[in-house]
């Protein structure tokens, strides 16, 4: 018999079009080598083109779903994405607080890309009040993390004081995304005042649908395999470009990145490479 991976849990919102959500977080722990297994928060009515309507679930629904995923499984780690609304947060920050998992990575969704809200203001207390603390790692990118914040967040010294203000509100490991930067950069900023910065080249494609929710889901992967936190963002951040770069259209907006790339049979991944001859 074979062993059993470790076991991921993600707790987030449904993306009917699996770009980004719980479908797609299936997808990139799935890609990892790591077993997936999830509580819905919310229902949306999305496309590529954008989110049109956000349903929560029932709070009690929700508490349930994850009282028996805990009964039933070690979970080695936990994502936590979309949580759509303070009374949902709770819930999550209560669950947390007393199965006192290990890994939790918190990627604070508040917009989606279109614009629309996707967590009140009930929620946002929620998560850096009591959230945040909980969290082994929060990923914003810059414009949450100026939202979370209440700083202006364009460059990356201000991505550097905006995790020092993040840490002041309990926040353990910080990584604030630079995606609009020329140069893509990744802040790192530990509560000990280590800072490391890692940046790559822009990869130009309009598939850019779920880059958030692939990227901390993915550092949630590599921490439940036993790697310290800058390994985990370092191939995260690696990841995250190959899934881009190896995206196809899909849809009439931005089109999802390719979670699946490294699947021989998968378009855009190793069948393409291994017909070109190419490693």
């Amino acid at each position: 018999m074979l062993q059993s991976p470790p076991v991921v849990l993600t707790i987030a919102g449904f993306d009917p079009s699996s770009g980004a959500g719980i479908t797609a977080d299936i997808k990139t722990i799935a890609a990892h080598g790591c077993y997936g297994v999830s509580a819905i928060t919310a229902l949306t009515v999305q496309s590529t083109a954008g989110v049109r309507h956000v349903t929560p679930v029932d709070p009690k629904f929700l508490s349930d779903i994850l009282d028996e995923l805990s009964s039933d499984l070690k979970i080695s780690a936990v994502h936590v994405g979309m949580l759509g609304s303070g009374e949902l947060a709770s819930v999550v920050a209560d669950y947390l607080q007393r199965s006192q998992l290990p890994h939790v990575v918190l990627d604070p969704v508040l917009n989606s890309t279109s614009g629309a809200r996707l967590l009140d203001d009930a929620g946002i207390q929620v998560l850096t009040g009591r959230l945040l603390p909980l969290a082994e790692a929060v990923t914003p990118n810059a414009d949450e993390a100026a939202m979370l914040t209440g700083s202006r967040v364009e460059y990356v010294e201000d991505m550097r004081e905006a995790a020092k203000k993040l840490h002041e509100m309990g926040a353990k490991g910080v990584i604030v995304t630079g995606g609009h930067l020329d140069m893509t950069t990744d802040v790192l900023s530990l509560a000990n005042g280590e800072i490391q910065t890692f940046k790559s080249e822009r990869v130009n494609s309009a598939c850019t649908h779920g880059t958030g929710c692939a990227f901390s889901t993915a550092i949630a992967c590599h921490l439940a395999q036993g790697r310290p936190l800058a390994e985990a963002v370092l191939l995260s951040k690696a990841y995250v470009s190959a899934a881009i770069a190896n995206a196809y259209p899909i849809g009439k907006g931005f089109g999802p990145v390719n979670h699946m790339y490294r699947m021989k049979n998968h378009p855009g991944g190793f069948a393409k490479k291994l017909a070109s001859g190419k490693d």
